[in-house]
């Protein structure tokens, strides 16, 4: 995914939500349409062929830290940029946060161009399931009951599908996983760090390894961009805008919506990559395949309603 950073437990906003209700309702909105706009990732990459996902996340990188510096001169916020650069531990988090990034946005090129899409999408599915795993094991939190019925059942799931489909979803696992440490980081740096600067400083340390990516690709394949007509050039030169657009207006919902409406929301994005795989490509769907779907569906829903319920017994009563 690619997200950018996308789920319910990952995410802390960068301020409350708003009291005002139009402003909740505009907070859904932005928080949705990053959702939307994440969930089509897979075809606008499958229109960037027959460019590599190796080439493609390299000028996804550079263009995100070429874009990311138009908006940091246009808003004027440079300083918050050095700020960050100014306090070594942030630093560090932010070169973490790159090195997770990278791995979730190169494994999801490779599953979507080569024909993979409905395990990505079931990796955003069992997204929140890590998540509240690495709760246990990292943040030693203690589950309700609920909680560990759900992280059971999508344990069901993925021996379902290793043992009936015959294949180990590495790719699921491997974005779960980098996304659930990359939400973890965020996590971490809270709101010192904001969308931009943040995204400017992971692009910003991948940057040689983009470089070294586009080397490796010229003296192999050979280098698209420019290559395949105007058409072509022009999207891959959106790979920036792509990739930042999503996420600058999931932060602008974050910071509006309430944290449970975000994790409802989250949904939103795997449901599209499932439907463009599965009707859209003709990505097969045998029984088995089915069964472990269905049952990481029953796992988070849950989770969800364990989440629910959970919030609105901390929610103090309002008086009449």
């Amino acid at each position: 995914m690619n997200p950018d950073p996308r789920t319910a437990d990952t995410v802390v906003p960068a301020e409350p939500a708003a009291d005002d209700p139009r402003e909740r309702a505009l907070g859904g909105v932005y928080a949705f349409t990053a959702y939307l706009l994440w969930g089509f990732l897979p075809l606008y990459f499958l229109a960037l062929a027959p460019t590599g996902p190796w080439e493609v996340v390299a000028w996804r990188i550079l263009l995100s830290l070429a874009f990311c510096a138009v908006l940091l001169t246009v808003t004027r916020a440079w300083r918050k940029l050095w700020a960050i650069l100014r306090n070594r531990r942030l630093v560090l988090w932010t070169v973490l946060a790159g090195g997770l990034i990278y791995v979730n946005w190169q494994v999801f090129l490779i599953a979507t161009l080569t024909g993979h899409v409905i395990e990505t999408s079931l990796g955003y599915f069992i997204n929140p399931i890590f998540t509240v795993l690495l709760g246990v094991l990292i943040l030693r939190e203690r589950l309700r009951i609920t909680q560990w019925v759900a992280l059971g059942i999508a344990g069901v799931a993925v021996g379902v599908i290793i043992v009936g489909y015959g294949t180990f979803p590495w790719i699921a696992l491997s974005l779960a996983c980098s996304f659930a440490l990359y939400g973890l980081v965020k996590k971490r740096i809270g709101p010192s760090v904001d969308a931009v600067s943040g995204l400017t400083l992971e692009s910003l340390w991948l940057a040689p390894v983009a470089v070294a990516q586009l080397i490796a690709v010229a003296a192999t394949a050979g280098i698209t961009l420019g290559t395949l007509g105007p058409w072509h050039t022009t999207l891959l030169l959106l790979a920036g805008v792509m990739t930042a657009t999503p996420l600058l207006f999931f932060a602008a919902g974050a910071r509006r919506a309430p944290l449970t409406l975000i994790g409802l929301l989250q949904f939103v994005a795997p449901i599209l990559q499932f439907i463009t795989g599965a009707w859209l490509l003709g990505e097969p769907m045998p029984l088995e395949r089915w069964i472990g779907f269905a049952l990481v569906w029953v796992a988070l829903t849950v989770l969800t309603i364990d989440s629910l319920s959970a919030r609105g017994a901390r929610s103090p009563a309002k008086p009449r």
